[in-house]
């Protein structure tokens, strides 16, 4: 179902399109040149391929797969929380490193089983360049999966940087990426609007001074509290993102 309002920070509700007078953002307070997202669970809908890799993962030790409803929030979090949702075991348990070099490799085999740009989303980017702006990829994911992924989604050319876990000495909420990313699309922090679905990302954003919103479409768990997290808006479509660049 499609919303009909941005939710914002502090709970309240902006509509869609913005009204004339009362609420509208000024174009001289959000003068946006680059939108910049994090992968998982906020450009891609990659929560069923990390699933499969897992639950390949528990079968080959003889254990019962997760359902995907309990995988999904956690895939944002990356292969180490994967293993501990998984396993139930400490990142510096003896078996830990194996499990998750094992996982790694079940996953890079199958990176675009049913991975998809998040429905909606190719229409978005495609209008964003439509309207001069461009786009690209900061993420934590490192770059031996992140590159092949984005190849196989078929948005490498348009994209007009892909900053992945590796690319830098710092990962998010390290605002390191973010700014690498600033300089590589040409804008300065304050010109980039970035989008996440975990508080790590809103966090890196807003240390780089760059506008952000939540992806509430993506990988939001039951724990997390998405407007306490100090973004500029909560978004529940890709499409949302539009009304905020207008």
């Amino acid at each position: 179902m499609v919303a009909d309002r941005l939710v914002h920070c502090d709970g309240t509700t902006h509509p869609i399109p913005p009204p004339e007078g009362e609420g509208k953002l000024e174009k001289s307070d959000f003068m946006i040149r680059t939108v910049l997202f994090d992968l998982d669970g906020t450009l891609a809908d990659t929560a069923p391929d990390l699933g499969h890799a897992l639950n390949t993962l528990l079968a080959e030790h003889q254990q019962a797969p997760l359902p995907y409803e309990a995988i999904r929030p956690v895939a944002s979090h990356g292969a180490a929380a994967l293993i501990e949702l998984g396993f139930g075991i400490a990142r510096d348990a003896p078996r830990f490193a194996p499990l998750r070099e094992r996982f790694l490799t079940l996953y890079r085999a199958n990176l675009t089983r049913e991975t998809r740009l998040f429905p909606d989303m190719p229409e978005v980017l495609d209008a964003i360049q439509a309207r001069g702006l461009n786009w690209g990829i900061v993420t934590n994911k490192p770059a031996f999966l992140t590159d092949p992924l984005v190849e196989q989604l078929g948005i490498r050319d348009d994209s007009v940087c892909v900053v992945s876990g590796d690319t830098t000495a710092q990962r998010k909420p390290h605002p390191e990426p973010m700014l690498h990313a600033s300089k590589l699309a040409g804008s300065r922090p304050e010109e980039c609007l970035y989008i996440g679905d975990a508080a790590r990302d809103i966090e890196a954003g807003k240390a780089a001074g760059m506008k952000t919103l939540v992806a509430l479409f993506g990988y939001i768990g039951e724990q997390d509290q998405p407007q306490d997290w100090g973004a500029d808006g909560l978004i529940r479509t890709p499409r949302d993102i539009l009304d905020w660049l207008d």
